[in-house]
């Protein structure tokens, strides 16, 4: 199901999420992630599981000399009829933060959850298909 209002919000929060990579900003990621998130990595398939693991990945992300930035484009957003959940399926790719050379790219999912009024990601995978 297609719900415009829900759409754009997650696509908001989405553009969000890719803003705080870009500028390093841990809050701002936080703000993004339900407590209890779970992201299983696209090449090594790592289970993260919960808000503050995951922050401690991005962490050392951004301190890291070879920093990578990470953008995810959705491409499509199903909105649940029965549930406060959404589905978003959609492209990621990696550039080198130095450089913006292309490193790897791939397909996610995320699953989505309003909680108090805002929504938040509650589940991704990653693939990496080049």
């Amino acid at each position: 199901m297609t719900n415009p209002t829900t759409e754009l919000a997650i696509r908001a929060r989405r553009a969000a999420f890719n803003r705080a990579i870009v500028e390093g900003d841990v809050a701002a990621i936080s703000s993004v992630l339900g407590r209890d998130v779970m992201m299983v990595t696209g090449s090594d398939s790592e289970v993260v599981a919960g808000r503050n693991a995951q922050l401690k990945v991005w962490r050392r992300e951004f301190a890291s000399p070879a920093r990578m930035i990470y953008t995810r484009t959705p491409a499509a957003i199903a909105v649940s009829r029965i549930e406060p959940v959404a589905l978003e399926h959609g492209h990621w790719q990696a550039t080198e933060a130095s450089s913006g050379r292309a490193l790897a790219f791939g397909d996610y999912s995320a699953k989505w959850r309003e909680v108090l009024g805002e929504w938040v990601i509650v589940a991704e995978i990653y693939a990496t298909l080049g």
